[in-house]
């Protein structure tokens, strides 16, 4: 701990020559960060796979998506599922989002994230506006029934401990930039609807 503390005091963030804003004005749009959030099986990595495919085709936009099964095989490997190993999850990835929105990027992600607490620590790291929360809504009973992994089949069995929506809590948020109800909206209606949030906050230039 007293190395620790040592070194950190030599630590300087070094300021560099080439900033956010001309790298921006190289892509031709705003970065934010599109954070995806809902239950297991509402549909967010689907969405947000979509949401990408769209921009860089039509828009050619810029971006980068991160995935919850995807991070948790590399950068968070080391990490479980209590809620302490929950919130560093996010916390890592909140920072990682940081610096792709540095870089100019769009970045979309896909985590239950189920805390709101842990959310707002990652909107609380960006600027104003570069974080949009969407709330990927959709009944318990529907996310049960597509059930692509067989997850909640094995939660149900007590085979997984801790499983966001029934022995483990999902906090929903209560004031997202964007609601999608997904066991109403079609894939490419909640595509539209988020292409059209962007446009109107201008991060996303026609």
């Amino acid at each position: 701990m007293v190395l620790m503390i040592v070194m950190t005091k030599y630590i300087r963030p070094h300021q560099h020559s080439t900033d956010r804003q001309s790298r921006s004005e190289l892509k031709g749009h705003h970065a934010a960060v599109l954070w995806f959030t809902g239950l297991s099986g509402s549909g967010k990595s689907t969405v947000a796979n979509a949401v990408e495919k769209e921009l860089n085709q039509k828009y050619h936009a810029h971006t980068y998506l991160l995935d919850g099964d995807n991070i948790r095989t590399g950068l968070n490997k080391d990490l479980g599922f209590s809620a302490e190993d929950r919130t560093e999850n996010i916390r890592r990835i909140g920072e990682v989002a940081k610096l792709f929105v540095d870089a100019g990027l769009i970045v979309l992600t896909a985590f239950i994230s189920p805390f709101r607490e842990d959310r707002k620590t990652v909107r609380d790291l960006l600027e104003a506006g570069d974080f949009v929360e969407i709330f990927v809504q959709c009944p318990l009973e529907v996310c049960e029934q597509r059930d692509p992994k067989g997850l909640y089949q094995k939660a149900r069995l007590g085979e997984i401990q801790n499983f966001t929506g029934l022995n483990s809590p999902y906090e929903e948020p209560e004031s997202p930039e964007l609601t999608l109800d997904t066991s109403v909206l079609t894939v490419m209606e909640c595509v539209e609807r988020v292409i059209q949030y962007l446009k109107d906050q201008t991060i996303l230039r026609d």
